[in-house]
């Protein structure tokens, strides 16, 4: 079933495409190119702030507009901005460096980092990544964006990240875990860590294991005399406090964020594209956790995977890819490259043809230099800041609509579901499975008895049989059942928050812009109504 955004399209006279604005008149009302530096490698925290700057700058009006209180329009002007200051900046920055003793005998120091980006709400919330890469600046710019992440899907967290400066292939099982638990040390003396102050995640080369060691490290040291000590860190394995689908909330929810827009008829026609994903192709730059679940859900959909890229190789089949087919693949091999039925693609595979590409790998992937080549029509992104300022204007030229990386926010959804369910001490389901179980079946029963008394038994009892979609729901939901529902139903709550608020300030394709007013719309009202007690 295919929709038109909102009561204005459905009143407007004339065309779909009448009712989103020529994305070359919005170029006017932005200064793109701010954030970026010349040669179009921005550093990544100022990125992120020219992308909070244009936000700001367009609902700076409405939000003096809104305020109900006795101060003169001067002095709301000094109160929205004053309080937009207090959004921008990363509250707080934690640089540790600590030994571990390798398994050769060698000792090595390891350098690692925690920003809290804001604290408007707790606990903080953010993953932990390992790389080589990892720096200051993009712990910052990660939490900032975690922080807007959480408003556009209302989830009530403050933003955070950490990150490790290390290439994890190059450590043992042992090695890894030792610096995993030390890290968690660091964290706690410092106060960076607890259920109620600054929650982890997994994100780029961690996982349910790494999750595990941190809470077992919490639990039995500083959380010691706490209840709620597992739910110092979320994406844990199911046996210590985790939940069902949390593993692939993060592509589920890349795959909602397509799903919303590409059944929205006024936005495909703005792209010439039919709504739906029948006969849709698609590529995926980044064979991980996010790429492998993106894959997968939109595979099953009835979109068609065509390309996938890696840091060793991409691989092109125009008949498409499986996706099953190629996890076990990868598994097996440890690479993609060389899979059957498929051919290298030397080229840069962000550049094939395709209606849909999900770059799901690292930040600053779509430029200037290869913004041109694109044929997309829909960007999906599923890493953290694959674009960068200078590319997401030349999209808007392009009438390219991107799905920006502060909608993908389908890990921290059902992060904050599993939070929940350790702070509640039981599994979502358990108290109401077998209660609606039953209440399905007596009402099966009931229809059927009504039936009988209307129409009599003559020809022996009347059956009443469960269409198939009742009968796989009749036991009732389960965990899994659940997370999926609340994942979906959040994802497009907050698409149709975007949409609203793109026609409200006639913003087009600029889903980015609308997706930052939305967060600060909600951030700002935070602040506002909790005060400014200390200052």
């Amino acid at each position: 079933m295919y929709r038109y955004f909102g009561q204005i399209l459905t009143r407007a006279s004339g065309c779909v495409d009448s009712a989103l604005p020529a994305s070359a008149s919005l170029r006017q009302l932005r200064s793109y190119s701010q954030a970026a530096d010349k040669d179009d490698d921005p550093n990544f925290f100022r990125m992120v702030e020219g992308f909070f700057d244009r936000g700001a700058a367009i609902v700076e009006d409405q939000l003096v507009e809104d305020l109900r209180n006795r101060e003169t329009p001067e002095q709301k002007r000094h109160r929205v901005r004053g309080i937009l200051k207090i959004i921008k900046p990363c509250n707080h920055v934690l640089s540790v460096c600590f030994p571990i003793k390798r398994d050769n005998g060698e000792w090595e120091v390891i350098e690692g980092y925690r920003a809290q980006h804001s604290q408007h709400r707790t606990p903080c919330k953010g993953g932990i990544r390992y790389s080589t890469d990892v720096s200051v600046d993009e712990v910052k710019a990660l939490a900032s964006l975690m922080t807007y992440k959480c408003a556009v899907v209302d989830v009530p967290f403050g933003g955070a990240k950490a990150g490790v400066k290390i290439n994890p292939r190059k450590y043992s099982d042992n090695e890894l875990e030792k610096i995993t638990r030390r890290f968690t040390i660091e964290l706690a003396k410092k106060g960076f860590i607890g259920p109620g102050i600054d929650v982890p995640a997994p994100d780029m080369s961690t996982g349910e294991r790494e999750m595990s060691w941190i809470a077992d490290t919490y639990a039995t040291t500083m959380g010691y005399h706490d209840i709620n000590a597992h739910a110092c860190v979320t994406g844990k394995p199911i046996s210590q406090g985790g939940i069902h689908g949390r593993i692939s909330a993060t592509g589920r929810g890349v795959f909602h964020g397509i799903e919303n827009f590409i059944n929205e008829a006024a936005y495909m026609s703005q792209l010439g594209m039919c709504p739906g994903f029948q006969d849709k192709t698609f590529i995926i730059q980044g064979f991980g956790n996010v790429g492998l679940h993106s894959m997968r859900y939109l595979h099953r959909f009835g979109a068609k995977c065509v390309g996938v890229g890696e840091m060793d190789g991409n691989i092109w089949n125009p008949n498409g890819i499986d996706p099953k087919e190629l996890e076990d693949y990868k598994l097996a091999n440890g690479t993609i490259v060389g899979f059957p039925n498929s051919t290298p693609y030397e080229d840069n595979i962000l550049e094939a043809d395709c209606d849909i590409l999900i770059p799901a790998a690292s930040e600053k992937q779509l430029t200037r230099r290869n913004a041109h080549n694109i044929k997309a029509k829909i960007i999906a992104e599923g890493a953290n800041g694959p674009t960068t300022p200078e590319a997401d204007k030349i999209f808007l030229e392009r009438n390219i609509m991107v799905i920006p990386d502060i909608l993908n926010a389908g890990g921290v959804t059902v992060s904050y579901f599993e939070w929940l369910k350790n702070l509640n001490h039981v599994s979502y389901g358990r108290l109401t499975f077998k209660y609606e179980r039953d209440s399905n079946y007596h009402l099966l029963m009931s229809v059927q008895e009504s039936l009988e008394r209307k129409f009599g038994k003559h020809g022996g009892a009347i059956p009443v049989v469960p269409t198939s979609e009742f009968q796989a729901r009749i036991s009732g939901a389960s965990e899994k059942d659940i997370v999926h529902s609340g994942l979906a139903y959040t994802m497009e709550r907050s698409a149709r928050q975007i949409m609203r608020t793109a026609n409200k300030y006639n913003l087009g394709l600029d889903l980015r812009t609308a997706a930052y007013v939305n967060a600060i719309e909600k951030v700002f009202k935070v602040y506002n109504e909790a005060g400014l007690t200390f200052t």
